[in-house]
């Protein structure tokens, strides 16, 4: 029988393919990407998702070692700056790595542990993992919408 962590991770792991997949047509060109007026493009949000997975590592998991300058949350809006295909690569990739470790890590009942956050309030662990699945998932479908019909924008 699996743990309720396994059970976790596997939802989350693949929730999260509907990002991952994505990045590996994602070309340099895309990450300037947005769709009509919105505020974000696809640099932008591929960042976002691994900054909002490490304030998740840190934040609701409580991992000391996460050390997060989470950009496109202080700012709250797109500042252009996302155009480093292999550097974003690199950055969700160790964001997923990071979070993936200390998720291992939690017992059946951590799962049960009351965590508060100015994000969203008072919630039990494995509701507040809820969220970063439906967070990242979100985030990935505006991707790919932007990918397909986006325009790139002058800066």
């Amino acid at each position: 029988m699996k743990s309720k962590t396994d059970l976790f991770l596997e939802a989350w792991i693949e929730s999260r393919t509907r990002f991952s997949n994505q990045l590996e047509n994602i070309n340099s060109e895309d990450l300037q990407k947005k769709l009509g007026n919105a505020p974000n493009s696809v640099g932008f949000l591929i960042r976002h998702i691994g900054d909002v997975e490490l304030l998740f590592a840190k934040n609701v998991f409580g991992d000391s070692t996460v050390k997060v300058s989470a950009k496109t949350v202080i700012e709250k809006r797109d500042t252009g700056e996302w155009t480093d295909l292999e550097a974003l690569k690199i950055y969700v990739s160790e964001s997923f790595e990071k979070l993936k470790s200390i998720v291992e890590l939690q017992t059946g009942e951590d799962w049960e542990t009351i965590i508060t956050t100015k994000e969203f309030g008072t919630k039990t662990k494995s509701e507040a993992f809820g969220r970063i699945i439906s967070h990242t998932a979100y985030h990935a479908g505006q991707i790919a919408l932007i990918k397909k019909y986006g325009e790139t924008f002058s800066k």
